[in-house]
């Protein structure tokens, strides 16, 4: 069944102007009012029942949110029996393409971005929805230069228990994962804090922190922090390694790194290290919104600021346990080697061992399922 042309006696569709996952983007033209408008279609005409309700779970989020850098959820409705989603034409590129064509971003610039994209998250936040999915593509850059945080395809409420995923599906992007959704704990607006981190480091520097396929960039982010040249501004340095801290309490909340990303974007050094410092003492006791708590995580419940920090070996064995990220790169190297080796004959790569602990086997399986299709 091809996709219908008009949709709800409406929507005139155009041209497909984005794909994701599980469904197309078209431009479209809304005969009712006279005005262009973008229109997201699930794809397949006899939908997965979990594409189908993370799609619907899409347009039920939205609908709860309006947010000056959110984009706008217009309409919904089936056509044909299948589903979509009626939102604002945003005239303009996304931060991924801006920085391949032109380059490393000022970091002026990337801290007014930034601001815009951490006032959305912390308005999110604060009802209660986690986004799960920041990454460079979903930070849309208007013409006018308002920036807008766009795909709540996989956005989860805190505490939600239905989990619209299924085994061989990679949700997110796993170059953005944050250390616990590689690991499989429980994804908190922290996680949306950290990945804000990568694409911020990433728009100053042009390169990703983690790359290579999604497994290897999984070990690499469970081995060590993302490498934050000295020569950026140090108020980008310090934000950054916070940001990024591998322990979701340590770090700072959407509200605290729009505070710290406004005063850089002022050029106000000394109030952006003020506000980060406040952030980390607190970090522990006001960031994480209530949710159940990780497995087998300590819990840092006094954080050390930024300044007090040091880094090094013995500072990392402060900061965390080893033996969980011994044991997650250990199992994801093992499935790097037999992509390798099996793939060079032929044969069949074989699934995550059943013996790795039940928090990393369902991770590791989205990942090494990733890495399958990516080879193809």
């Amino acid at each position: 069944m091809s996709t219908p042309t008009l949709l709800g006696d409406r929507y005139q569709l155009g041209e497909v102007i984005g794909s994701g996952g599980m469904a197309d983007v078209y431009l479209a033209k809304d005969q009712l009012l006279g005005r262009e408008v973008a229109v997201k279609v699930l794809r397949d005409p006899e939908p997965d029942p979990t594409d189908r309700a993370r799609f619907m779970s899409e347009a039920r989020t939205l609908a709860g949110l309006n947010h000056p850098h959110l984009v706008t959820l217009l309409d919904a409705g089936t056509s044909s029996d299948r589903p979509f989603l009626v939102m604002e034409l945003v005239r303009g590129t996304n931060l991924g393409e801006a920085t391949r064509r032109g380059g490393p971003v000022p970091p002026r610039r990337m801290a007014e971005v930034g601001a815009q994209v951490a006032e959305a998250l912390a308005y999110v936040h604060d009802a209660g929805v986690v986004h799960r999915d920041v990454k460079p593509g979903n930070v849309l850059l208007r013409e006018d230069r308002r920036v807008l945080l766009a795909d709540f395809g996989i956005a989860r409420l805190v505490n939600d228990t239905a989990h619209h995923t299924r085994v061989g599906t990679t949700i997110g992007s796993p170059a953005y994962f944050s250390p616990e959704q590689v690991q499989g704990l429980a994804v908190t607006p922290a996680s949306d804090v950290y990945s804000l981190g990568l694409v911020l480091l990433e728009a100053l520097t042009g390169e990703r922190a983690y790359s290579g396929t999604p497994t290897e960039a999984a070990m690499a982010r469970l081995n060590r922090n993302p490498d934050i040249p000295s020569t950026l501004p140090a108020g980008w340095v310090s934000l950054l390694r916070a940001m990024t801290d591998p322990e979701p309490t340590r770090r700072p909340d959407a509200k605290h790194v729009l505070e710290r990303l406004r005063a850089l974007a002022a050029g106000d050094e000394d109030a952006a290290a003020t506000q980060l410092a406040d952030a980390t003492q607190v970090a522990g006791a006001t960031q994480m919104m209530p949710a159940a708590t990780p497995a087998a995580r300590p819990d840092p419940t006094t954080a050390t600021p930024v300044a007090a920090r040091t880094d090094g070996p013995a500072a990392d064995k402060r900061k965390r346990p080893y033996w969980p990220i011994a044991l997650g790169i250990a199992v994801v190297a093992a499935v790097v080697v037999a992509l390798v080796v099996l793939g060079n004959r032929g044969e069949t790569v074989p699934d995550v061992p059943q013996d790795v602990p039940s928090q990393l086997q369902d991770p590791l399986q989205e990942l090494h399922d990733s890495v399958e299709e990516a080879g193809q």
